[in-house]
Parts: C-alpha cells; sequence; structure tokens
C-alpha cells in the first residue's frame, strides 16, 4: 500500500517505513503529524473519491531538521560593474512515514 501526499506545495509518494524530506514543518523530533492524502493505492485498488480520502490518513514521525545544500545565486550585468551574490540553504525537515490508514 502507498499514497500520494501533499507536502510543502509538492506530492510525495509515501509507504510504511519511508523516510521523506520535506519544507520545515513545525514540531519536535518525535511528535507526529498528519499529512493529506491526494490518491491511495491498495494493491488493485486505486482510491481517488475525495469523500473517502477526507478520512484516509497518513501519519509520519519527525525524524530531525536539517539544511538543504548551499544555492549560489550570482547577478550579472555585462559593462555596468553590477554584480551581486548570494546565498541560499532550504530548511528542511525528514519524516518517517509510520501508518497510513485507508478511509472506508
Amino acid at each position: 500500500m502507498y499514497a500520494i501526499v501533499r507536502a510543502g506545495g509538492r506530492q510525495e509518494k509515501v509507504a510504511v517505513g519511508d523516510v521523506v524530506v520535506l519544507d520545515r514543518q513545525a514540531g519536535e523530533p518525535g511528535a507526529t503529524l498528519d499529512l493529506p492524502v491526494l490518491l491511495l493505492v491498495d494493491g488493485e485498488a486505486v482510491t481517488t473519491d475525495p469523500a473517502v480520502l477526507a478520512k484516509a490518513t497518513v501519519t509520519a514521525e519527525i525524524v530531525d531538521h536539517r539544511r538543504g545544500p548551499k544555492i549560489d545565486i550570482l547577478r550579472y550585468k555585462n559593462k555596468t560593474g553590477y554584480r551581486r551574490r548570494q546565498g541560499h540553504r532550504q530548511d528542511l525537515t525528514a519524516v518517517k512515514v509510520t501508518d497510513i490508514t485507508p478511509g472506508k
């Protein structure tokens, strides 16, 4: 069984036991959070009905908070002496999926 969940503006395919890296989520390591389900696949049965998916839950446990890789942002305009340099590291949260409950 696996599910497609909405996580931080993106969609992630998750199964029980998967560790997924999402945008920063509120909570301490060890806390649980529920992710909204968009699609649920259980063997041959595919569930896309919004009424049933509203009852379905994907529970995940926060493993840790981390930061992503450094991204260098460079701006340059020719012949004017304009140069800007900026860096960015995204705040991320690693979560482990502990339970997928279908909403029968």
